[in-house]
C-alpha cells in the first residue's frame, strides 16, 4: 500500500508557477527534474570517481529527477569559490544550455558562498549531495518522529546557507535610516528578514529536539523493557538498497516495504523473532547509510541509530550485485563507530551478510569470499542461505549464563516451560515431589526459580 500511494504521485509538465529568482531557492521545496551532475575527483583511482557519481545519479533519480549528463574534475581539493574551477563552471554553463537542464547537483557538501557563486555564473539552481538526501529522506518518512528528525536535519542545514541580502529581500529601517518621512513602524533599532527567518528557525530547531527528546525516551523505555526481560537484540544495518527490509521479511515475515530505490525505509522496524532452538530475541531494520552521510542526519536520527549501539550482534548486509562492496563497508562501519563513539559504546560484534547472491555468477561469489572472509552468501528473495543465517545468528547470540538446580512442584509447570524455551537445559527428572531440573537460565528466571531451589 505504501508503494502504491508513493507510485500514485506522478509530475505534470509546463504547470510549474514558482519564482525565477534563484536566491530564494531556500525557502521553497526543492523541485529536481532535468539535472546535470558534477563531482571533484581529489582522491583514489578513476573508477572511485564514476562510481561515487554513479550513485549521485541514483541518488537524483531516487528524488525523481532525470540525468542529462555528468561532468568529473581532478582537483587536489575543491574550489573554495565556485567548488570546480572558473573554466569547468564554463564548460559547465555550456553542458546545462545544451541539455536545457534546470538544475545542478554537486557530488559533495558546497558553502553559501559556492551556492551563490555556481548559481550566479550558471543561472540555474545549483544543490549539493547533502541537500539532495535530505530531499529523499523528506519524501520517505512517514512516522511522526522520522518526519521530525528529517526537519531537524533540513533546518540545520538550511540555517547557515540562508542568503538573499540586497536582491529579494528587503531592509526595514531603523534609526537614521528611517529617516523623518521613514513612516510609521520604520523607525527603531531594524531588522532584516534574514534575522527574522533565522530566529524563526531556531525556535523551531529547539521545539523539534524537545519532542524528539521525548520520543527517545519513550523508545529507551521500550528498549529498556527488552533488556530488562535480557532478550537478546540484533540490529540490521547496511549500505541504503542492500536488501535490509527483505532480509528481516526472509527471516521474520515482518512484512515491511520492499522496494528497489535508495531510502526506501527510514522508520527503524522492530520484530521479534526464535532461534532454531527456540530462544526469542529482537530484529531491528535500521535506516540505510551511504558515503558521506550527512552530519545533520546522524545528530537529527541519533535515536534510531542507537539501536545499533545498543543491539548484542550487529547483522551487517551488504550488496553482492555491487561493483565495489568493500568500499560500502567502509562507509557503513566508519558511520557505525562514529556513533559508537558519540554514545560510549562499544561496536556490537559484526556479521557480515551478502545479498543478493542469486543476481551475482558463481566466479563474481568466489572473488567475494575472499574479498570478505567470514561472510554469509544469501538471497534475501529466494531464500538461499536463510536457514544457516538463523543457525549462525543463534550460535553468536548470548546464552544463558546462570545455573540452576531446581525442584519445581507440578503446580508450577509455567516455570518449567519456561526454562524448556528461554534456558539451556542440562538434565531433566519427573519426582514425586516435582520436576528436578538442573539448567542455564536468564538471571530474571533464575530468580523466579530461587525459592526452588536448595539453598531457596
Amino acid at each position: 500500500m505504501e508503494r502504491e500511494e508513493r507510485a500514485s504521485l506522478r509530475r505534470v509538465a509546463g504547470l510549474s508557477t514558482e519564482l525565477a529568482d534563484i536566491t530564494e531557492v531556500e525557502y521553497r521545496r526543492l523541485r529536481l527534474e532535468r539535472v546535470v551532475l558534477v563531482g571533484v575527483w581529489t582522491e583514489g583511482d578513476a573508477e572511485h570517481a564514476e562510481s561515487s557519481l554513479a550513485e549521485l545519479a541514483r541518488l537524483a533519480e531516487t528524488a525523481g529527477s532525470e540525468v542529462l549528463d555528468g561532468l568529473v574534475q581532478r582537483r587536489p581539493r575543491p574550489d573554495p569559490a565556485t567548488y570546480v574551477g572558473s573554466g569547468k563552471v564554463k564548460e559547465l554553463r555550456d553542458v546545462v544550455i545544451s541539455t536545457g537542464a534546470d538544475t545542478v547537483i554537486c557530488d559533495g557538501e558546497l558553502s553559501a558562498g559556492q551556492l551563490r557563486q555556481l548559481e550566479d555564473k550558471l543561472k540555474v539552481k545549483v544543490i549539493d549531495r547533502t541537500a539532495l538526501i535530505l530531499d529523499i529522506f523528506a519524501q520517505h518518512a512517514s512516522s511522526k518522529e522520522g518526519k521530525a528528525q528529517v526537519e531537524l536535519a533540513q533546518l540545520q542545514y538550511f540555517l547557515p546557507r540562508l542568503r538573499g541580502w540586497g536582491e529579494a529581500m528587503s531592509r526595514q529601517a531603523g534609526g537614521r535610516a528611517g529617516g523623518a518621512n521613514g513612516g510609521v513602524g520604520t523607525r527603531g533599532p531594524g531588522e532584516t528578514k534574514l534575522e527574522t527567518d533565522r530566529r524563526r528557525i531556531h525556535k523551531r530547531i529547539s521545539k523539534l529536539r524537545h519532542e524528539l527528546k521525548a520520543m527517545s525516551t519513550i523508545r529507551s523505555t521500550k528498549r529498556g523493557k527488552r533488556e530488562a526481560q535480557q532478550v537478546a537484540g540484533v540490529a540490521i544495518a547496511g549500505y541504503t538498497n542492500a536488501g535490509k527490509s527483505s532480509l528481516l521479511n526472509a527471516l521474520t515475515g515482518a512484512g515491511v516495504l520492499v522496494e528497489d530505490a535508495l531510502f526506501a525505509t527510514l522508520d527503524p522496524t522492530t520484530r521479534r523473532a526464535e532461534t532454531p532452538d527456540g530462544r526469542p530475541y529482537t530484529l531491528t531494520d535500521t535506516v540505510g547509510f551511504v558515503r558521506h552521510l550527512p552530519h545533520q542526519l546522524v545528530e537529527a536520527f541519533r535515536s534510531t541509530l542507537e539501536e545499533v549501539t545498543g543491539a548484542d550482534l550487529l547483522v551487517h548486509v551488504v550488496d553482492g550485485s555491487e561493483p565495489q562492496p568493500h568500499e560500502q563497508v567502509a562507509a557503513v562501519r566508519t558511520v557505525v563507530s562514529e556513533i559508537a563513539e558519540e554514545h560510549g559504546a562499544p561496536v556490537p560484534e559484526e556479521l557480515l551478510v551478502v545479498n543478493k547472491v542469486d543476481q551475482v555468477d558463481p566466479t563474481r561469489i568466489a572473488e567475494l569470499r575472499q574479498l570478505l572472509p567470514g561472510a554469509v552468501f544469501v538471497s534475501a528473495h529466494s531464500g538461499e542461505g536463510i536457514a544457516e543465517l538463523r543457525e549462525i545468528i543463534a550460535d553468536r547470540l548470548p546464552r544463558p549464563d546462570v545455573f540452576v538446580d531446581a525442584l519445581v512442584p507440578y503446580t508450577r509447570g509455567e516455570l518449567v516451560a519456561r526454562v524448556h524455551s528461554e534456558g539451556d537445559l542440562v538434565a531433566e527428572e519427573h519426582t514425586a515431589e516435582g520436576t528436578h531440573l538442573r539448567a542455564k537460565v536468564r538471571p530474571d528466571l533464575a530468580g523466579a526459580l530461587a525459592p526452588f531451589t536448595p539453598a531457596g
